[in-house]
């Protein structure tokens, strides 16, 4: 069994001292110092400036994303890093294509990165490498006085979570998680909806991410991907984020309320070794394994503010994706599954639903608006374009990004948090406050329209 404050791995084994001893002397600098400065710069760059890129992971995603940079104007990539040299020859013969100059390459090993961080020219860093690597990398392209953006989670422990608070704080240059769910077109219509007092005062919701994601895991040949070593050795929620993306703002989580306890509750692993040994046979390695991963888990989430959130994990069982998003508050809620809402004495029946739609196009957000009109659909439905054009924005004008670090870190520590939650018997674990006391005095700020 899991040692109850065990949380996850602090990060990967073959790390240099030098690594950890950067971070130990980022950690040592005191958080009394860090809670009064803002995790945002204070310089101001021309509105039609250059923003110079450097991508650090090319591989699945990190390739979709760097095709998605290169549809933009004004967006140069000098620096590729991937430790996989093919991947990032590949990155570059993308961005030589393109008509940009051709980038320099980062592939001496695990800790190149640092190299590509040091470069003065660039004014930001995409991350999108293996979770454990995640923490890590942003930290250091804080320090290196870069805006990071960082795929998700943005850390897979609570002194992780710490540290990328700290540093931003520290160096007033923005972390802003890469969360796409947080930019959907629906999920931005609610927000329109709740912030206009539709569904009365919020207090429950319920998420969920649903998704057979057998090949994230394990390649076409059934060995095991980078990924699957964590489902082997950890029992929790590992992929919180796409169902908490657009929660936080439609909760006001640190802006009015935040996390207070969690519980975590997991059913037994099955799901995995099934699925693998009906496709490779009941003697497969992988499907001989032993997995800690429940296939479902259920948290439950008490604000402090008395509201209610209940998040599932269900990713390794056969079933239609799906997100399950339900916000309720005291005139009426929206469901996701049924893609309806009941609003009191604004629905035509009685306690019956109507569909979504036309409320969709009622509260469309602004920024997809704009989206439609210049950037088309492209990336998950245009929510990859739409969140990589306001990181860009946020960059280029000195500006805070749209997901900031504590909103980057709360959702990330679900991970933790349920992990000592299962070991401990589903027993309620204490959410630490990143914000230092902010959340009573901060205002929303995400997709807040003028």
């Amino acid at each position: 069994m899991n040692k109850p404050n065990s949380n996850l791995d602090s990060g990967p084994s073959h790390l240099s001292r030098r690594v950890f001893v950067k971070r130990s002397a980022l950690a040592a600098t005191g958080t009394a110092l860090a809670a009064h400065f803002p995790a945002i710069v204070t310089a101001h760059a021309a509105p039609d400036s250059v923003v110079r890129i450097g991508m650090v992971g090319v591989g699945g995603r990190g390739t979709g994303l760097l095709g998605i940079l290169l549809s933009m104007k004004g967006i140069q990539v000098p620096a590729v890093c991937d430790i996989d040299t093919a991947a990032a020859t590949r990155a570059q013969g993308m961005i030589a294509n393109s008509g940009r100059p051709q980038p320099e390459l980062y592939t001496r090993g695990d800790e190149d990165f640092q190299r590509l961080m040091d470069r003065a020219d660039l004014a930001a860093v995409i991350i999108a490498t293996p979770w454990e690597w995640h923490a890590t990398m942003a930290v250091c392209g804080m320090k290196a006085g870069k805006y990071v953006g960082v795929e998700v989670p943005a850390a897979i422990t609570i002194e992780e979570c710490r540290d990328l608070v700290r540093t931003a704080e520290l160096t007033r240059k923005p972390c802003m998680m890469l969360e796409n769910w947080s930019f959907r077109r629906d999920n931005l219509a609610v927000l329109n909806m709740i912030r206009q007092g539709l569904f009365g005062e919020i207090v429950h919701c319920h998420c969920a991410h649903s998704h057979n994601c057998v090949y994230w895991y394990f390649d076409a040949k059934g060995n095991p991907r980078w990924s699957a070593e964590h489902l082997a050795r950890h029992n929790a929620d590992q992929y919180p984020t796409h169902s908490l993306g657009p929660v936080l703002s439609w909760m006001n989580i640190n802006c009015g309320d935040r996390f207070d306890y969690l519980t975590s509750t997991a059913t037994r692993s099955l799901g995995l070794n099934l699925q693998l040994a009906e496709k490779y046979g009941p003697d497969y390695p992988s499907a001989r394994r032993r997995y800690a991963q429940g296939d479902i888990i259920t948290s439950v989430v008490k604000t402090v503010k008395g509201n209610t959130i209940v998040i599932n994990n269900d990713m390794q069982l056969p079933r239609p994706y799906d997100n399950r998003w339900e916000i309720q508050g005291t005139r009426g809620l929206y469901n996701e599954q049924r893609n309806a809402v009941y609003i009191q004495g604004v629905s035509p029946a009685y306690e019956q639903w109507e569909p979504f739609g036309p409320y969709q196009e009622k509260y469309d957000h602004a920024w997809w608006k704009a989206l439609k009109a210049e950037s088309g659909d492209a990336g998950h439905g245009g929510t990859d374009v739409l969140e990589l054009e306001h990181f860009i924005r946020a960059v280029r004008e000195a500006t805070q990004t749209p997901v900031d670090v504590y909103d980057s870190v709360i959702m990330s520590a679900v991970i933790p948090l349920s992990l000592e939650s299962i070991a401990r018997g589903s027993y309620p674990v204490k959410c630490p406050d990143f914000t230092q006391g902010k959340w009573q005095t901060r205002k929303p700020a995400f997709a807040v329209e003028t």
